[in-house]
């Protein structure tokens, strides 16, 4: 039983206790050891600088969790691209590195550096360190701006565990860190620069967001957009996590945005329907276009922020769009063998549209700006879209026939969609109490509490059914597979008994009638095989809810089982492992627990914890390596460059040390002769960084191409790099190789220390045996519930849009009409599976 679900029945039995015993009390009740009466001054509290923000970080990036988190990259970039809005930025570039820091740099203007007369501080000082400080409040320095409240900045540092700023201004450099909002010392000019623009990058602090991890989906999602709003802007994206690179770019601004949604699909007219007007300061922009399916996509834009939640720029573009077809149907007798009238749920089937407004004063809801609520913008954005998309039928009769032709053909999909569901009602109800197919419904009814899972076949329902908790888990078991609902219109798909059965389980009825309100389970739970067929089901359920019920994706109630990988067994214990990490975790117990390792120098031989803690940092080692590998860095040099002390402070500011680096850099790579030939280098002074790069190279004699590193400060100022310097103190602890590895009365010698680890691995592995799980059939009832359906110890993936144009790519290529984008998608992926049931 859900430990959360024990929690709510014991405080209710608890609160039916003290109901029944409780007795008004006449005594005054103390406040934090002050009497009611004693409200007085020294109880009103005043939080100086940033500490309302650290108090109540969600009144400004919307919570804690990850929205949050990637609410801190947007408006640091939301300020890079206010520069690209009045013209003096093109290019923006976001990396996240390996400890999920961001640095975000821009080629604009550079914060302002000089005195603030008001404050007597460096103007980007008080930027970073004061709430409601910025040059967007009078329209002087920013006409139009995504940041208006002057807060942005200064609400990442607050939040930032550590921020550095780099200015790039009037022909010198400046830079000032920070720690949780505070500066840690003045603002320095360290240099030079030929450039102009700021660079900023900050840790998240851990004491605010508990997950720390950044998606590269979710922030492409948003970086995208930006550069499709803001033609012209070059936008790039790093990931040194997975050394993946992004970039964003596009000359056809939100038409390009439109065409890329509708990629692949077959459109009118071929190239969207653009309109765009200014009307004294604002300027209304909207791209249009229809596609063969049935899914309404509109992305609405206020100053370049996405307005999620919509807002009177989109009520005036529905609107709009609604009577102006309208009225080009009914003043062309198009309409004339239609018996309903064209609804806006009609006119929007298969509509592609970005609307963007940019205005001088925007209004939104809260810090997070999804809703634009400026009352004149529906007016305005009305008028201009009655006139130019009247304009533009009127000037191509052809394509509004086609458009009014596809929106009537919406209207009988309507009509007979209305009489399915009528037929679906009289036949077993779509929205009733009755259980409907072969649900084994829960006895708890509370949908808080409530979760469904939906299975794969009447075999794994029956086990699931012997396995679950019947009080607050129901079970579905689906005949096959599902109708592919990309293809299917929604008289199609109604007249489809496992999509009633679906639908009629979930209780919240379907477009246009959902009512999240009404659903029957918080939690809906896919659990299919780990093959072919089954992942090909749970892809087809996942393009129902995302087509058909987005509301249950977007309110975080869908999500996947997720089965364990291994069991392991020795002797009469078993255990159950995720993945490979929780393997790799067990093997790391099972070596503190049999494995003595000692140095070639003698001293205490390592076992326990303190093998377990040294495998640990071993791992690091391996993967900070593997990562700086990808990256173009030689591991050999960067292995010695660390076992050498590192580069001290300054090196690489001045020549004469950097050589010195140099030479001791080439007596130890000597000791790898054998293994990476002679190496030779020289130091070389770069003008721009005003730094020493550090070149070496080396190969068998001259025979063949020589191998290249270097070492600059990106390589010494990288996460990984800091890691490694971390992990070498701690496994200086070892000793120097040679070591011995004894277990259970046998010892072997390694060489190395990663030699050291794989040795370490293989021995734990002796005596287990390894059973790799592939479906659910393999498991009996209890195995099913102690593994994938117990909420004390299962592990659930819960399913989100993180990238919405990315999505809404993927679903049209694998699941849509057209073969060929399908074929040429696996072809190019053909090289990643990593598992294939032929």
């Amino acid at each position: 039983m859900s430990r959360e679900l024990k929690d709510l029945n014991n405080d209710a039995a608890d609160q039916e206790a003290r109901d029944a015993s409780f007795t008004p009390s006449t005594a005054p009740l103390s406040i934090g050891g002050h009497p009611p009466d004693a409200y007085d001054a020294s109880q009103i509290q005043v939080l100086e600088g940033l500490e309302a923000v650290r108090k109540r970080p969600a009144m400004y990036i919307g919570s804690t969790g990850l929205d949050g988190l990637h609410h801190l990259v947007y408006e640091v970039v939301d300020n890079s691209v206010d520069e690209a809005l009045v013209g003096f930025c093109d290019q923006v570039d976001v990396t996240v590195h390996s400890d999920n820091s961001i640095t975000v740099v821009d080629n604009g203007r550079g914060i302002p550096v000089d005195i603030h007369e008001r404050t007597g501080r460096p103007a980007l000082e008080v930027v970073m360190t004061t709430l409601h400080a910025g040059g967007k409040f009078d329209n002087s320095a920013y006409k139009v701006s995504g940041g208006l409240h002057g807060v942005g900045l200064s609400v990442v540092n607050a939040l930032a565990e550590r921020l550095e700023v780099e200015i790039w201004r009037g022909g010198k450099r400046y830079q000032q860190q920070y720690e949780r909002g505070k500066p840690t010392g003045d603002l320095e000019e360290v240099g030079k620069a030929r450039r102009t623009g700021t660079r900023v990058t900050f840790v998240p602090d851990h004491e605010i967001f508990e997950d720390r991890t950044f998606s590269l989906d979710t922030l492409s999602n948003r970086l995208r957009e930006l550069a499709f709003l803001n033609k012209g802007l070059r936008i790039r994206l790093a990931d040194e996590r997975i050394n993946e690179a992004r970039e964003f770019y596009y000359t056809g601004g939100i038409r390009s945005f439109v065409e890329l949604l509708n990629e692949n699909k077959t459109c009118v007219p071929l190239k969207p329907i653009h309109i765009e007007a200014q009307r004294d300061a604002t300027v209304v922009e909207v791209a249009i276009q229809y596609n063969d399916g049935y899914s309404e996509t509109v992305f609405s834009f206020a100053n370049n922020i996405n307005t999620h939640d919509g807002g009177t720029h989109l009520i005036g573009f529905r609107s709009a769009l609604t009577r102006t077809i309208n009225s080009y149907a009914t003043s062309h007798d198009l309409l004339k063998n239609l018996k309903a009238t064209l609804t806006g749920d009609d006119i929007r089937e298969g509509l592609t549209a970005v609307i963007s407004v940019k205005l001088p004063n925007p209004q939104f809801e809260g810090q997070t700006k999804a809703r634009l609520n400026n009352p004149d913008m529906k007016g305005l954005v009305e008028t201009i879209i009655n006139e130019k998309l009247a304009e533009y039928l009127e000037e191509n009769p052809a394509i509004g026939r086609q458009i009014i032709e596809k929106a009537t053909e919406a209207a009988r999909a309507r009509e007979a969609a209305r009489k399915a569901k009528e037929l679906a009602r009289r036949k077993g109800p779509l929205e009733s109490d009755d259980l409907p197919g072969k649900l084994a419904d829960c006895s708890e009814k509370n949908p808080a509490l409530c979760e469904m899972y939906i299975v794969e076949g009447d075999s794994a329902g029956g086990s699931a059914k012997q396995g679950r908790d019947r009080r607050f888990q129901a079970i579905l078991p689906l005949r096959g597979k599902i109708l592919n609902t990309e293809r299917a219109r929604a008289d199609k798909m109604l007249s489809s008994a496992q999509i009633r059965i679906l639908i009629s389980a979930i209780g919240a009825g379907i477009d246009p009638e959902f009512d999240i309100g009404r659903l029957r389970y918080h939690r809906i739970i896919i659990m299919t095989d780990a093959d072919v067929d089954g992942e090909h089901i749970r892809t087809l359920l996942l393009t129902f809810f995302f087509r058909h019920l987005r509301q249950v994706v977007e309110g975080g109630h869908l999500y996947i089982a997720q089965p364990p990988l291994y069991k392991v067994k020795k002797g009469k214990v078993e255990r159950y492992l995720k993945d490979d990490r929780a393997m790799e975790e067990f093997l790391l117990e099972a070596v503190a627990d049999s494995l003595r390792v000692e140095g070639s120098n003698g001293g205490t031989a390592w076992t326990g914890q303190r093998l377990h803690g040294m495998m640990r940092k071993l791992i690091t080692w391996q993967h900070c390596l593997r990562a700086m590998e990808r990256r173009g860095r030689h591991p050999g040099v960067v292995v010695a460059l660390v076992q050498l002390g590192g580069v001290p402070r300054g090196t690489l500011k001045d020549e004469d040390k950097a050589r010195q680096l140099l030479d001791r850099l080439l007596v130890a790579l000597m000791a790898q002769a054998e293994r990476l030939g002679p190496a030779e280098g020289r130091v070389e002074w770069d003008e721009e960084q005003e730094e020493c790069r550090i070149h070496l190279s080396f190969g068998s004699n001259g025979q063949g191409q020589r191998s290249v590193a270097v070492i600059d400060r990106g390589l010494i100022g990288s996460p990984e790099y800091r890691e490694l310097e971390t992990a070498a103190a701690a496994l200086a602890g070892l000793g120097m190789p040679p070591f011995t590895v004894a277990a259970e009365g046998e010892s072997t010698s390694v060489e190395s220390w990663s030699d050291l680890l794989g040795k370490s691995m293989e021995l734990a592995k002796k005596g287990l045996a390894v059973q790799r799980y592939k479906g659910l059939g393999e498991m009996n009832p209890e195995q099913l519930w102690r593994t994938t359906m117990n909420p004390e110890t299962r592990t659930l993936l819960r399913v989100a849009v993180e990238d919405a144009v990315a999505a809404e790519q993927i679903f049209t290529t694998l699941m849509g009409d057209q073969v060929e984008p399908r074929r040429q998608f696996i072809e190019r992926h053909a090289t990643e599976v990593s598992s294939l049931d032929i």
